[in-house]
């Protein structure tokens, strides 16, 4: 009898096409489904060109315009039209400006238990709600997945999380990841599949399993993963889709690589303090603190309960002078069931602004608050800076906090609040039928139409860079150094200023690594080939590949970090910059901004595994490795995949 199984690992084997599933090894997966949305989509569909395709090769691809929907000037309307002709082009659906974030739609309209899907979205993981393998990857490797080709990744270890006990009266799923962040950090989960599984699954719906879900990312797991059960078939149900549901789930007595457990009765409400998701209290400790800004919405609190719990909370009550109080829906078929249900109305009595359905003040596209005030938000990631405000203080919160405290004006527990009041536990139950909305969604081209269509590129459009050949040796200044868990905001940051140039790579560049440091770009763009040191978790957050793509433009050529998480590097090797640890992690002292290093006889040595660096300016040596495959090597060697591809 074969050994027991955990979910993951049954998906694992059933997507497998080469590899041992061996925590470590590289593997390679067949891929079901891809999941583009407009700040990353425009680089895949050029790169989906640059490739040659003539039409999808997967079971479902989506394109979803719900990042830049700020249209100050034509920049991202001419993205919106360039995407909506690719999909035209190549065979994609195509989700209208306005329809919903790409997350919650995704799991509406598409998501099926037992499916693959790679997304150029770190928070494309929040699908894993539904039973499927569902992991934010480049916007490289999902060009190749919509050409047919396997993801490749690094088998991930499985770590089971079991769930007891019941959530109190308002605590929510917020709270369920919040305190998995409190006890493991933004890197706690890197090269690992987060597994939920026990008896507290019961009082969790999809969409509360999406928030946590969702999440994941912000602890660096290559994915989360649910059970499909009864929930699921709930939701699906609602969608008008139950016969898509498969009931998934592990097998009695599997065991976990590494396991943890979490009683939901013992939870309350947390809060992440500025300015990293990890920096999570208990509410009571910061309760008081002044603030100037809520925001309920974004990908990571997207479900009908968490509007209603909003709604239940600042109903006939006017929220203070003091806040901004802004609602973000997630889904225009979640905005049409909130607004029958009288939770609009609620919203906008208590002083709310609705804004359109999207990810917004989440990228730093509008919303950015006041310098010197505290932001209170439900939104996944609080990055210094992500805010659209250089000096923000963004919070991270469940609604149920974020409409406590719009109320009040400060920082509030929302069990006291609730208690105060007099304000009974509402009953958050999502209509038992959804208001299903397909209108919005553009379905592929006929095979012989799609063949005449011209892909529509307007003056901010760029073609992709031509990117060299790793030299066999490398002599080039440290332009920039960084401490521990910088993020991809840091590096290529968001924001109404940088987001509308993601189709101009020459012009994005010049925001690169501003957050850390203003004169980086102007430096790169003089000196040429050069390195860039890091500390732990180099790269964490967004998927965002323009934070490789863009460096690289610029000459970078190496990065020597600590540590890296997942998606950045695949998105260096993937552009030809050469992702190095230290050997020894407090080599990274040895190494100052303006040293100039030295890489010699790159090609033997990097194949061998026995590679040091010459610190030349201090006259010292010290040793590097790397964790890249045979098929990761080949392609940084050639300049990175598109090349590496060309050339056969």
């Amino acid at each position: 009898m074969a050994d027991p199984r955990t979910l993951a690992r049954k998906l694992i084997d059933e997507h497998l096409v080469d590899g041992e599933p061996v925590a470590g090894a590289e593997i390679g997966l067949r891929v079901d489904q891809t999941l583009t949305q407009d700040a990353t989509g425009t680089l895949v569909m050029q790169e989906v060109e640059a490739l040659g395709l003539d039409r999808a090769r997967t079971e479902v691809s989506v394109q979803y315009v719900d990042h830049n929907l700020l249209q100050a000037d034509e920049k991202n309307a001419e993205d919106h039209a360039f995407l909506r002709s690719a999909c035209r082009r190549y065979g994609l659906w195509f989700s209208k400006a306005g329809n919903g974030v790409s997350h919650p739609t995704h799991m509406q309209r598409f998501g099926v238990p037992g499916r693959t899907l790679a997304g150029s979205d770190s928070h494309t993981c929040a699908a894993g709600s539904l039973g499927m393998l569902a992991i934010g990857v480049g916007g490289l490797e999902v060009a190749l997945a919509i050409a047919g080709e396997p993801l490749r990744l690094r088998m991930p270890e499985i770590w089971g999380v079991r769930l007891t006990g019941e959530l109190p009266a308002w605590v929510s799923a917020k709270d369920v990841i919040l305190e998995m962040l409190r006890r493991h950090g933004v890197s706690g989960g890197v090269h690992r599949i987060i597994e939920y599984h026990g008896p507290g699954l019961s009082g969790l719906t999809a969409m509360d399993r999406h928030v946590i879900a969702n999440m994941g990312a912000e602890l660096g797991a290559t994915t989360t993963v649910f059970p499909a059960d009864d929930a699921v078939r709930a939701f699906l149900r609602a969608e008008g889709r139950e016969d898509d549901f498969t009931e998934l789930h592990a097998d009695e007595h599997a065991s976990y690589d590494v396991e943890d457990e979490i009683d939901l009765g013992a939870l309350e409400p947390l809060v992440a303090k500025p300015s990293a998701p990890d920096n999570v209290v208990p509410v009571r400790e910061a309760a008081g603190t002044p603030i100037g800004q809520v925001v309920v919405g974004s990908s990571a609190n997207p479900g009908f309960r968490d509007f209603a719990a909003a709604a239940a909370l600042v109903k006939g009550r006017q929220t203070a002078d003091s806040v901004s109080f802004d609602v973000n829906p997630t889904s225009r078929q979640i905005l049409v069931d909130l607004t029958r249900a009288g939770h609009v109305t609620e919203l906008l009595a208590a002083g709310a602004r609705i804004h359109q359905a999207g990810c917004l003040g989440c990228i730093g596209m509008g919303q950015a608050p006041a310098t010197g005030q505290n932001s209170l938000r439900t939104f996944p990631r609080n990055f210094p800076g992500r805010s659209g405000t250089t000096d923000d203080a963004v919070w991270l919160c469940s609604p149920e906090t974020a409409a406590a405290s719009a109320v009040t004006g400060v920082l509030t527990d929302p069990r006291e609040f609730a208690a105060e009041h007099d304000i009974p536990r509402p009953d958050l139950a999502p209509p038992e039928r959804s208001a299903v909305n397909t209108r919005m969604l553009v379905g592929p081209l006929p095979r012989s139409e799609a063949a005449d269509e011209q892909l529509v590129k307007g003056p901010n459009i760029s073609g992709l860079p031509d990117f060299d050949p790793l030299p066999d040796r490398l002599e080039a200044p440290v332009l920039i150094k960084t401490g521990d868990d910088v993020s991809t905001d840091e590096i290529s940051p968001a924001g109404a200023r940088a987001l509308p140039f993601r189709s101009n790579i020459p012009k994005l560049a010049e925001f690169t690594f501003t957050r850390i440091d203003e004169s980086y770009p102007r430096r790169a763009a003089e000196t040429g080939v050069h390195f860039v040191v890091g500390g732990a978790n180099y790269g964490q957050g967004s998927s965002r590949e323009h934070a490789a793509i863009t460096a690289r433009h610029l000459g970078l050529r190496a990065v020597l970090a600590r540590s890296f998480a997942r998606i950045h590097w695949q998105n260096l090797t993937n552009f030809g910059v050469l992702p190095l640890e230290f050997a020894d992690p407090a080599d990274y002292d040895r190494v100052s901004a303006g040293d100039v290093l030295v890489l010699e006889d790159l090609h033997e040595t990097l194949a061998k595994g026995e590679l040091s660096a010459h610190n030349r300016t201090r006259d010292e040596r010290f040793p590097v490795g790397h964790r890249l495959s045979p098929c990761r090597l080949e392609a940084v060697l050639a300049g990175g995949r598109i090349p590496l591809l060309a050339e056969k």
